[in-house]
């Protein structure tokens, strides 16, 4: 079992029976488990406040085995994982989950009750000097409370996300994430996979931090991100950095066999309008049903330097052209006449194209919505009571 498929299959075991967590348990043994939900609640704990240092003790037990991570919280550094036979630590306090009740804390739904599924003991030895017990009863307090934000699935808001990991999609040139939440907040407690084009960094900085925002609000989510440079140095679990071509479309297509069908694509990626619609082209069809398909930074549409078009109304081959485009095919039924030729899979499958300032959510699903009957002529009309297109023509014409 790879560590991605472990990961996957624990995202799926938060909202599955208690025996498909005691089956992974039995496969992959309790110590990997472990492993894994603590690198989980180290991503989603906020940063340690307490500036005497803590030493906290994990604990999760499953049948008669129990295993411990001890882990070291002090203000200003990363949370330290100890080894287990460090003779620094000092325990100062003990949190004891079930397998099954940390799984469930991480990967069940959002904002389920979670009282009384874990014991706490609070300084099980007494302090060496007790001159120092005030700022250890406080920094023990901080810490606990430092990991037990970590041990849940509730998580702030967009706006806040892309600040606190220093994304671009809100408070900077875009104001997004009203719109992301919007229309992702039914997809929240979802095992989606989502694929975004474009990781970000420059002059050697790795970038990625929408991926980590993605990651941090879809907890039950599996996140790719797609750059021309090798990123993968960001790979953590749940989340995956790819390399390649946003404008090769046969690495797209190869990409998404291997790693969709995905419930999200997100292109942030060069933002030249050929590769907008090589990207779309190419990975639509890749969307599930029910999955969005979203387009940043639709101003190059206006930009010649980015293959756009100078002026107010923008060409056919641009981003914004796609998207009348796909407005169009949306509204395939009502064409007069009705063309001889197949429907197209955009006329087939977009359900819904949402455009907001710079961004566009694309819906799909089945376009299967019939028209008005096209042997509706006068005399149907007539025969309903009601006013034929011709009369009501007239009658506007009168007024």
């Amino acid at each position: 079992m790879t560590p991605d498929s472990l990961v996957e299959r624990l995202v799926l075991c938060g909202t599955a029976p208690d025996s498909e967590i005691a089956l992974l348990a039995k496969e992959a043994g309790l110590q990997r488990l472990t492993g894994a939900l603590v690198d989980e609640v180290l991503f989603r704990c906020e940063q340690p406040v307490n500036t005497t240092p803590v030493d906290i003790a994990l604990e999760v037990t499953h049948e008669q085995e129990l295993r411990r991570t001890v882990l070291r919280m002090a203000a200003g550094e990363p949370i330290r994982v100890l080894d287990a036979d460090d003779p620094t630590a000092v325990i100062r306090r003990h949190f004891r989950f079930s397998l099954t009740d940390l799984v469930r804390r991480l990967y069940g739904p959002l904002q389920q009750p979670h009282s009384r599924d874990f014991t706490d003991v609070f300084l099980p030895e007494r302090p060496a000097d007790l001159t120092e017990l005030p700022q250890i009863l406080q920094a023990t307090h901080q810490a606990g409370g430092t990991l037990l934000s970590g041990c849940t699935s509730d998580a702030p808001g967009l706006g806040a996300l892309s600040v606190a990991y220093g994304s671009d999609k809100w408070a900077s040139f875009h104001w997004y994430t009203q719109h992301y939440e919007h229309h992702f907040a039914r997809y929240r407690d979802r095992p989606v996979r989502i694929l975004e084009i474009g990781i970000g960094g420059y002059a050697g900085d790795l970038g990625g931090p929408s991926l980590k925002m993605w990651k941090r609000y879809f907890h039950r989510g599996l996140v790719f991100g797609l750059d021309l440079f090798d990123k993968s140095a960001l790979n953590q679990p749940r989340l995956t950095a790819l390399t390649g071509d946003q404008g090769d479309a046969a690495g797209l297509r190869e990409l998404a066999e291997r790693y969709g069908p995905f419930d999200i694509v997100i292109d942030d990626g060069s933002h030249e309008n050929e590769h907008v619609r090589i990207s779309f082209d190419v990975l639509f069809p890749h969307v599930r049903p029910g999955g969005l398909y979203v387009i940043e930074d639709l101003q190059t549409a206006y930009w010649p330097r980015f293959g756009g078009t100078a002026g107010a109304e923008t060409a056919p081959d641009t981003s914004v052209g796609l998207l009348k485009r796909l407005l169009d095919d949306l509204h395939h039924a009502e064409y007069d006449p009705k063309p001889d030729t197949p429907r197209t899979a955009t006329q087939e499958q977009v359900i819904g194209v949402h455009t907001y300032h710079n961004i566009a959510f694309v819906e799909k699903g089945v376009n299967g919505e019939s028209s008005i009957p096209a042997w509706m002529d006068d005399e149907a009309w007539k025969a309903l009571g009601a006013i034929t297109p011709e009369e009501g023509r007239e009658l506007g014409a009168s007024r």
